[in-house]
């Protein structure tokens, strides 16, 4: 569990939290395996046993006060006494995980062990869009093929098709066998059969182990609706407005109800992967998508405004009942039409799943995505749950999880990867603070309670009977994590406990949060005038400017955060943060889609990786084998003054190695395999969450224009699209006398 707070020390009162013009947070990421230094938790077991304290109900940690017959809670310093149970587990404390480390993961016990023994089985269900074309299709079974590889033994796997009507595949006999349902074609339609009678849902799930021959025979047969079916429907006297239907509304909402009816006897955790190659655009749940295009000339909307919300609730009504169910969403869309992931995305941000969009199925990098998803380490039917001491309390939370109804602070992730990461913000729970010389510092609890599917080869130290070691089986854990920070007595310091990273992650949910309610011009317009307002904080709080009658008498204008070396990143990451597509005008050329994808990506990556996709980071080689510089700011210049033949840009989903056109012809190009630069490459592909595209670039022989487009400080940010060598440099003007008018 990785935790990093946007301030290592923390404002004293509501006044210095306010006076700072920072935000105030954490990013966590539960499933990480070690913290954020690189320490795993302390492991241990009978997590039940783990003492409670009575009036906040934090966990027992090595912050808290022990005595004989009690413990003080360090949270909110009630004195709890101990049972006999602990008394004696605590008598022997180098055995105890919670009297060792602050950072634990303890087994909680099974309800009843045979049985979840036996019944502990992975399902994943392929949903595939026939309303397609042949290279989709392809894509899609490259894809399929590859997650066959990644499931582990014990995986049951279905393959389900929708069009205009829904299909089950059985592949469990020798010849694949589809039984179709037809998706009634109105707005308020269900299907007329449950689908438990069509097909029972075990002849419907697959073993892989042993039908994984099976399944790729029966993907061989996928054909798209529209080549193959337009004669045969009319021929039935069907309606040819149904050919090419896409009726996945429909059909997603059936296969939860089918999944659900037996979730937690057949399985514990079900993972349902989307295929679109477009829009749903018929049967309930089917999408407008004439809202994207010329209508906004004659309406005079603001598209940056009307394409960010949902059209409809029906995909986010849909989201409740799939968590209800136990199912987590992957959406993969492969389209370059206009989709509306806006009302979609709800189906996987809300059940912990992905949101995929490839423009193309050309160079797509679905099947090594999908590999990837399926071969790391995940958890499921998690809690997550913040606490802290009296004095704060969490504000707004941000992530991909399903809230609590109930409780608040407490949300529900059905799938939760190593990468997932989530992000709180705090507020004063008074106007008094922390106290300035009491011992108490402020605490901060998480608790996280998820489920892994253990395979049977674990469990062999585990006495159980040789039926049911072949089987997998659940384990239940909690994970819990307790820190402590200091306060910052005076505003310098406060600045000097900046974590930009952090600070990034904040701002990203934040101007996210108001793109959707306000529009895009809101979002840009509050991240600008938070930098202003910083800016004038700081350069107040060092006295660096004083105004006299309302004129600026003294000092120079610090909007570079000279004095304070953790701020000074917080301009460029503003500056390449308005030039990013995700906060970029309509008029810009950015596809509705594209922003929804970026916002569904963003929101979901830890701090560092954020940084990589908001404000890339450029390295130079002089030979493939020698690094030069492990730094350059995003513009020409750099590339010049360095001197440097090789350059090499991260930009998360995008890796570029560029040769500068002055480099010695004698260097090999591209790289060879087994060279510093290529080995650097692919630990970075092997730490991602997501595949990223590896691109090649001869300076001076082929065309640079993908690698330019990553000089981002010499455009300019004003929405025009024009390019302007003073980028960065005027975006730091504007800065400057949007500070004076500010301060005066």
């Amino acid at each position: 569990m990785a935790v990093r707070a946007t301030l290592s020390r923390f404002p004293i009162d509501p006044d210095a939290h306010e006076g700072s013009g920072l935000p105030w947070g954490v990013t966590v990421t539960p499933f990480a395996v070690k913290d954020e230094n690189g320490q795993p938790p302390a492991y241990g077991s009978d997590g039940h046993l783990l003492p409670r304290c009575e009036n906040c109900w934090a966990y027992f940690n090595t912050y808290c006060e022990l005595e004989q017959w009690s413990w003080t809670c360090s949270l909110c310093g009630t004195l709890n006494g101990l049972s006999s149970k602990v008394i004696a587990r605590y008598s022997s404390p180098q055995s105890c995980p919670e009297m060792m480390s602050s950072f634990i993961d303890l087994e909680l016990p099974a309800g009843e062990p045979e049985e979840e023994a036996t019944q502990a089985r992975p399902v994943y269900v392929a949903a595939v869009d026939l309303s397609s074309s042949e290279e989709f299709l392809e894509l899609t079974k490259s894809a399929l093929l590859a997650a066959l590889e990644a499931l582990g033994p014990g995986s049951l796997f279905g393959l389900a098709t929708f069009s205009h009507k829904l299909g089950l595949y059985d592949v469990q006999g020798p010849i694949p066998v589809v039984k179709n349902i037809l998706i009634p074609p109105d707005l308020e339609g269900t299907l007329p059969i449950e689908l438990e009678d069509v097909m029972p849902l075990l002849q419907f799930l697959a073993p892989v182990e042993t039908c994984k021959d099976r399944i790729a025979s029966a993907l061989e047969t996928l054909r798209p609706t529209t080549s193959w079916e337009r004669t045969t429907a009319a021929g039935q006297g069907m309606d040819g407005v149904l050919m090419g239907g896409r009726g996945f509304g429909v059909a997603m909402e059936a296969l939860f109800n089918y999944l659900g009816s037996e979730y937690g006897s057949t399985f514990a955790l079900a993972r349902i992967f989307a295929f679109l190659s477009g829009p749903p655009d018929y049967g309930a749940g089917q999408l407008d998508t004439r809202r994207y295009g010329e209508q906004y000339a004659s309406k005079g909307e603001d598209a940056d405004r009307a394409l960010l919300p949902e059209q409809t609730p029906f995909y986010k009504d849909l989201a409740a009942v799939a968590v209800q169910a136990g199912v987590c969403v992957d959406i993969f869309a492969v389209t370059n039409e206009y989709t509306d992931l806006a009302s979609l995305k709800f189906l996987s941000i809300e059940s912990g799943g992905s949101l995929f969009l490839y423009s193309n199925s050309d160079d797509s990098t679905l099947p090594q995505d999908m590999y990837r998803m399926l071969s790391r380490p995940y958890a499921f039917g998690c809690i997550l749950r913040l606490r802290t001491s009296s004095e704060f309390k969490p504000g707004n939370s941000y992530g991909h999880f399903f809230p609590d109804p109930q409780y608040e602070n407490v949300q529900h992730i059905i799938c939760c990867d190593s990468y997932a990461t989530y992000a709180y913000d705090f507020e004063f729970a008074n106007n008094v603070g922390f106290s300035r010389h009491g011992s108490e510092m402020p605490t901060l609890q998480i608790a996280f309670q998820y489920t892994v599917v253990v395979p049977p080869e674990e469990l062999s130290n585990l006495q159980l009977s040789s039926a049911t070691r072949s089987k997998h089986s659940l384990k239940r854990r909690l994970r819990i994590r307790t820190l402590q920070y200091g306060t910052a007595q005076n505003i310098n310091e406060l600045y000097d406990s900046v974590d930009p990273e952090a600070v990034l992650s904040l701002l990203v949910h934040k101007v996210i949060l108001a793109s959707l309610e306000q529009g895009v011009r809101e979002g840009r317009m509050l991240l600008h005038d938070w930098l202003v307002i910083l800016t004038a904080q700081y350069n107040d709080a060092y006295k660096l400017v004083q105004y006299k009658n309302g004129n600026s008498v003294t000092g120079e204008m610090d909007i570079t955060f000279s004095q304070c070396p953790q701020l000074q990143p917080l301009p460029r990451l503003v500056f390449a943060l308005l030039r990013n597509p995700l906060l970029r005008f309509h008029e810009e050329g950015v596809h509705p889609d594209y922003r929804i994808y970026l916002q569904c990506l963003f929101s979901a990556l830890e701090p560092s990786s954020l940084h990589r996709a908001v404000y890339p980071v450029l390295v130079s080689y002089s030979t493939p084998d020698k690094q030069a510089y492990p730094r350059h700011s995003l513009n020409r210049a750099a590339l010049i003054t360095s001197g440097s033949p090789i350059f090499f840009l991260d930009a998360f989903t995008t890796l570029i190695v560029f040769y500068s056109s002055t480099a010695d012809p004698a260097l090999p190009f591209p790289p060879p395999h087994d060279c510093l630069l290529r080995t650097s490459i692919n630990k970075l592909k092997q730490d991602r969450c997501i595949t990223p595209k590896l691109i090649f670039i001869r300076g001076g022989q082929e065309d640079a224009t993908v690698f330019e487009n990553y000089l981002i400080e010499e455009q300019d940010v004003d929405g025009s699209g024009h390019t302007s060598v003073m980028g960065f440099v005027s975006f730091l003007e504007d800065i400057t006398h949007s500070v004076l008018e500010y301060m005066k």
